[in-house]
């Protein structure tokens, strides 16, 4: 089945950065396109980038452009988003998904992002 498996969260003050990384297991991840979706406690899912399935095209929530890059390893079935200049306000649940924007089919777990000095 279909799973995906988040890591890299934790910790950090403002300034730092962090690369969460989302194992992909059960799909042809190369034919899917992929997103990043983050959760402040208290608020709803808020859509972070997205990639092509070929990893070409990205794009960004306005919020993060210039901090967060998005990529993909097609060979090792893996997305990425480094983060870099976090702020408190990017304390979320980050989690990956297939699909685009809107259109998400399965999603992981998560990892957690806390922002704080």
């Amino acid at each position: 089945q279909v799973q995906l498996l988040e890591s890299g969260g934790g910790l950090v003050q403002p300034g730092g950065s962090l690369r969460l990384s989302c194992a992909a297991s059960g799909f042809t991840f190369s034919n899917y396109v992929m997103s990043w979706v983050r959760q402040a406690p208290g608020k709803g899912p808020e859509w972070v980038s997205v990639i092509n399935a070929a990893g070409i095209t990205t794009y960004y929530l306005d919020s993060v452009k210039g901090r967060f890059t998005i990529s993909r390893d097609n060979a090792k079935n893996t997305l990425y988003l480094q983060m870099n200049s976090l702020k408190p306000e990017d304390t979320a649940l980050y989690y990956c998904a297939r699909g685009p924007k809107g259109s998400y089919g399965p999603r992981g777990q998560g990892t957690q992002v806390t922002v704080s000095s």
